[in-house]
């Protein structure tokens, strides 16, 4: 049995652009959990991974809709039937990955290494990373067939923030002092059906992190050559806020009088309690690229920083 082997020539796309992502601050307890898998196999062979993460500032068990506000009685404790209102923004984060490989009736070599961490990072580190690595050749008379997706997507929404109580660096202010609401999701992947390949695949991404310097990102890239149908693409949908009017009110709680903020949509004519940021932002990017037959390189490279402070 031969091994069929080919190079793959890296070919780069980045998209990117200004944000304003506030990331999710890792919980008290954090989790790692990371794997190695080496295969070599003539015969069958799957895998299949699925990660699954949702983080939130605050509990993420009403949501939607996220907190925005919160009504504090005389005494400093909540009360509904109060009307003094305390701004608590909430934001939240989905991340999911999702793979899988059926190599049938061939000879494979399978590595993969893959991690999660939910700990606080900073810009050069992950939450999530994973290096696959694979190589299958099928048995010309069984009609052999290797099968492969893996997909990763990042869902962030919030309400806003005070930027004082988020941000380290002193010359970044937010906009008007805030990091506005925002709604955005970003998708990516690649798949592969054919008899023969050699592929290369990175997915990684980090939203966790103590204060808001520390860029969001996600990324992946895929590099193959062989003999089937190939495809890579990206999705995103960006929806930014922007700060327009906004003032202070006067808040009793235990303590006396204290003053919380409060924001006027001057162009909607919306004030708080209901969501005084004005949208500023409506991107949406999609792209996607197929190769069907011998194909002797194949790549692609993305990677998207969301973020007050960009790299």
């Amino acid at each position: 049995m031969k091994k069929f082997a080919f190079a793959v020539l890296a070919i780069a796309l980045l998209v990117g652009s200004v944000m304003a992502v506030d990331p999710i601050n890792a919980t008290v307890e954090t989790q790692a959990i990371s794997t190695s898998t080496a295969v070599t196999v003539m015969g069958t062979m799957t895998n299949s991974e699925s990660v699954v993460l949702t983080m939130s500032n605050q509990d993420i068990r009403n949501n939607p809709p996220l907190n925005q506000w919160t009504y504090i009685g005389d005494d400093g404790f909540p009360d509904e039937t109060e009307t003094n209102n305390v701004w608590t923004p909430e934001r939240q984060a989905v991340f999911s990955y999702t793979e899988s490989v059926l190599a049938d009736n061939g000879y494979t070599e399978f590595n993969g290494v893959q991690s999660m961490d939910t700990a606080n990072k900073v810009a050069n580190q992950k939450n999530f990373n994973s290096v696959e690595q694979y190589d299958f050749v099928a048995f010309t008379d069984a009609m052999g067939r290797i099968t492969t997706s893996e997909s990763q997507l990042l869902d962030l929404a919030s309400q806003g923030s005070d930027a004082l109580s988020r941000m380290l660096c002193p010359f970044a202010t937010g906009d008007a002092g805030y990091i506005p609401a925002y709604c955005n999701v970003y998708e990516m992947g690649s798949s592969f059906t054919g008899g023969q390949v050699s592929a290369v695949t990175r997915a990684n991404t980090n939203f966790i992190a103590k204060a808001a310097d520390v860029p969001t990102q996600i990324d992946y890239s895929v590099g193959l050559a062989g003999t089937g149908s190939a495809a890579a693409w990206v999705n995103a949908h960006v929806m930014e806020g922007r700060t327009m009017g906004y003032y202070e009110t006067a808040t009793n709680d235990a303590n006396g009088e204290d003053y919380t903020p409060a924001f006027w949509n001057y162009d909607t004519g919306a004030v708080s309690p209901r969501n005084g940021f004005a949208q500023g932002v409506d991107l949406v990017y999609k792209e996607k690229t197929t190769a069907s037959g011998v194909i002797e390189s194949f790549s692609k490279s993305i990677s998207i920083q969301d973020a007050i402070r960009r790299l």
